[in-house]
């Protein structure tokens, strides 16, 4: 059993205001994007690992891979404009992998990812079928309608949802096909495609950590540089 990567990167950054996909902004001494790879490539129980480009920055990320010693990541697939295309072309290549293969997909613009978050959730796939790591709702949230809160969910039941999300294959791929054919995608991430997609699989949530940001503002480039000076 064989267990690949795919880290997608195929965003341009709108909410970060930069001139550059904020998954290629330097901070410290290197990319977003690297630290990411980093994390992965470091990691044991991971045997490959590709990268999901928009069809503009493949260059790019080609030389970043020349520039790295990187033994896992040697291969770049061009993006989608919507999530889901990416996360298709990523399926799309790894044609080797059997139904019973495992497979984590991963944000690029989240580069604290730790060890055991990554280990945790290939783990979590010896014994489901899908595994997302989440991290408890600490905050009171509101469901709002037309500027009127309209209800207020159970904190308790709420967890907030964070990469790696990780899949055995076939379960992933049946989940995308049935999608296609009822001919609409109504989910935001690969989770939420099991969900809805494949209701009877359960989906084993892994503990996550609050270090684990999804870099989206110009105020998380301050956290993370922070952070790494700490390291």
């Amino acid at each position: 059993m064989k267990t690949y990567v795919a880290i997608l990167a195929g965003g341009i950054g709108a909410r970060m205001g930069s001139a550059l996909p904020k998954q290629f902004i330097t901070v410290g001494e290197r990319c977003i994007i690297e630290y990411t790879i980093d994390a992965f490539d470091r990691s044991e129980e991971v045997d490959e690992i590709i990268v999901v480009v928009h069809p503009d920055w493949l260059e790019h990320m080609e030389y970043l891979i020349s520039c790295n010693r990187w033994t896992k990541c040697k291969r770049v697939v061009p993006g989608g404009k919507e999530r889901y295309e990416s996360t298709l072309n990523a399926l799309k290549a790894f044609p080797e992998a059997s139904d019973e293969d495992k497979i984590l997909l991963h944000d690029a613009v989240r580069p604290l990812v730790s060890n055991a978050l990554i280990e945790g959730t290939i783990a979590a796939l010896d014994e489901c079928e899908a595994a997302g790591v989440a991290v408890a709702c600490t905050d009171t949230v509101w469901r709002v309608v037309d500027g009127i809160v309209e209800s207020i969910p159970e904190r308790k039941s709420l967890m907030r949802a964070q990469t790696p999300q990780g899949f055995r294959f076939g379960i992933i791929k049946s989940a995308y096909r049935k999608a296609l054919e009822q001919g609409e995608i109504a989910a935001t991430d690969d989770c939420g495609m099991v969900s809805r997609y494949m209701p009877e699989t359960r989906i084993h949530i892994v503990e996550g950590d609050e270090r684990n940001i999804k870099i989206t503002y110009p105020q998380d480039l301050s956290f993370l540089e922070n952070y790494l000076k700490t390291i």
